[in-house]
């Protein structure tokens, strides 16, 4: 592989995996947001004691998933100098604010809100305690906001002028209202919106499916998935096909691939207009990863409707087969995520900013050999990180609302189903819950 294949293999590895935390993360946030304002803001003691478990259960798997891929994102930092220098050097006086904006947000405020939530358990105010959570939910949308507005610019420049081969920024507010960054942004969000439902619904469905003892907790995370997930997988691909106006407009060779256009025709069009170059690339990769989008949305959509129908006939808790269907369903947002990610970033080639920098000239000046080593390194760490937060996720949705410690009143119990052997509850720190 060349250097240019190296970097590219590197940072979309990455890249994709980083951003299977970040969608779960978005996704989540919400939900459990939901869930703490329900059970702050009910009267009846037993009704609020379910919610409150509740809410530190569903609270705790987005702890665990927030926790390791931040480390993620930290790691990604690195590959802008390492392997993109020219891409700093072309555009960093215009994406330069965004993405340091987006630190400053995900890294600190949103980190910061999220660490006096953990500890604010019976030592805040109910209702500064619930704006908390929320005001972190209202961070983390606006950090994928600025990390959208800088990607919106590599695909559809705006608000800029060259000047000696660099980049400057003219126009704030037209950077700002990218239509490329803000169609994709409610994109995302819908995306976001039916992963965290999804999961939310498929391990309620397993606990439901199993027999818990926690009936009303997981009927009513059930029916709070089915509330959030249903029009948002309904309306992601409305979202999707939104975009396809702008792709026509500004990608057409993108266009040509999702659409079995004439790729000889517009390879020369591009040569008239940007001057000699291939400009073709894996077309098939497009189409796969479209249709891979489309057919899962559909089917997360169909399922979710058939789920409202069978939840409003009574039949929901019932239809055992049903629920284990939910259960594995769970996958499968991630995939369309990915497939979307594809589309989106292999479409744009060979630009880097499109129609201004192209990869190769973006590419460090580093040898092949380095590129090797990082590529490898990123690459295991990641998936190393991955399969530690998924193998966590599992085995504390397996466990149940007894194992969660996120606001625990007291030792958990010896004996909870699928704990760990050895493990010394009496140990566990514990935080009294208000």
């Amino acid at each position: 592989m060349s250097a240019a294949e190296l970097a590219r293999l590197q940072f979309a590895a990455t890249t994709g995996i980083h951003w299977l935390f970040v969608i779960l993360t978005m996704g989540l946030v919400p939900i459990v947001a939901i869930m703490h304002t329900r059970a702050a803001f009910t009267r009846d003691p037993a009704m609020r004691a379910v919610r409150e478990r509740m809410t530190r259960f569903w609270g705790q798997l987005y702890l665990i998933n927030y926790a390791v891929g931040i480390v993620t994102g930290l790691v990604m930092e690195f590959q802008f100098g390492l392997s993109w220098s020219g891409l700093s050097k072309f555009a960093g006086n215009v994406f330069g604010a965004p993405l340091a904006l987006e630190t400053l947000i995900a890294f600190f405020a949103e980190s910061t809100f999220l660490g006096m939530w953990i500890f604010g358990w019976g030592r805040l105010r109910r209702g500064v305690h619930t704006a908390l959570i929320w005001l972190v939910a209202l961070t983390a949308y606006a950090s994928a906001y600025w990390i959208m507005i800088a990607n919106g610019f590599m695909q559809h420049p705006v608000g800029y002028e060259v000047r000696d081969g660099v980049a400057y920024l003219t126009d704030f507010g037209a950077l700002l209202t990218n239509p490329n960054a803000l169609i994709a942004l409610a994109h995302i969000t819908l995306a976001a919106l039916t992963t965290g439902a999804v999961l939310v619904m498929g391990i309620s469905a397993y606990h439901l499916a199993r027999g818990t003892e926690d009936t009303d907790l997981f009927r009513g995370s059930l029916r709070l998935g089915l509330l959030v997930g249903t029009p948002a997988a309904w309306f992601v691909v409305t979202a999707g096909e939104a975009q396809l106006p702008l792709i026509r407009r500004n990608q057409p060779m993108k266009t040509a691939a999702l659409e079995n256009g004439d790729i000889a025709q517009m390879q020369a069009r591009l040569v008239e207009e940007h001057g000699p170059g291939d400009y073709v690339f894996a077309h098939d990769w497009l189409r796969i990863s479209m249709d891979a989008m489309t057919v899962i949305s559909y089917t997360v959509s169909s399922v979710t409707i058939v789920a409202v129908v069978l939840l409003w006939k009574g039949r929901l808790w019932r239809w055992r087969p049903f629920a284990r269907l939910m259960t594995a369903m769970i996958p499968f947002p991630f995939i369309a995520s990915l497939a979307g990610w594809v589309v989106r970033e292999v479409g744009r080639q060979p630009w880097i900013v499109y129609g201004e920098l192209t990869v190769e000239d973006a590419l460090s000046p580093v040898s092949r050999a380095s590129l090797a080593v990082s590529c490898t390194v990123f690459i295991a760490v990641f998936v190393a990180l991955a399969v530690t937060n998924w193998t966590l996720i599992a085995r504390f949705a397996r466990r149940g609302p007894d194992a969660a410690q996120l606001g625990a009143t007291g030792p958990l119990p010896d004996d909870v189903p699928g704990d760990v052997p050895g493990d010394d509850a009496d140990e566990r720190p514990t935080v009294p819950a208000y």
